[in-house]
């Protein structure tokens, strides 16, 4: 996907996101450090040339609630923005790439502390398969199955897939 594939990704997403609620009124974004923080942006500005509505936008760093601690050094990404309580929210988590459901099992633990939203919707700009746990997202940029030794980057300009170099350079 390049830059246009992108940004035509996200308006489609923001259409879906409004049809889907029947507005925007209790809807709030959170992106996922560090990829998903300025997918929910560029969505939230989507959003607001479709709705004229501004949509509050936060960001949510999940190192400490995921369930591989002990596993891998946990090292925070950045830091958790949420200035808005999510009681009674529709909260639509944003993240770059959907692989495993880790991450996002992870966000809904730690999303219980910022409040009790009333829902909570997926958007993913690239949805790549492998699940591990049963999470589906709601809105997806693009689906991208790949191999499970592949990496997946989305960066503003465009979605890059390479296959992941062995540590050492092996």
């Amino acid at each position: 996907m390049d830059a246009e594939d992108l940004r035509r990704a996200i308006t489609r997403i923001a259409h879906e996101i409004v049809e889907h609620n029947q507005g925007l009124d209790g809807c709030v974004l959170v992106g996922l450090q560090t990829g998903g923080a300025p997918l929910a942006r560029r969505l939230a500005e989507a959003l607001a040339e479709i709705e004229s509505v501004d949509v509050p936008v936060g960001t949510l760093d999940v190192a400490f609630y995921r369930d591989d601690i002990g596993l891998r050094p946990v090292i925070p990404e950045a830091v958790t923005d949420i200035p808005f309580d999510l009681t009674a929210m529709t909260v639509v988590l944003v993240d770059d790439v959907l692989f495993t459901g880790r991450t996002v099992r992870a966000a809904l633990d730690a999303l219980n502390d910022y409040g009790r939203p009333h829902a909570v919707q997926l958007a993913v700009m690239v949805d790549r398969g492998h699940r591990e746990l049963p999470i589906r997202p709601d809105y997806v940029g693009k689906n991208l199955p790949t191999r499970r030794d592949e990496m997946v980057d989305v960066s503003a300009d465009a979605v890059d897939v390479g296959t992941m170099q062995p540590r050492g350079g092996r």
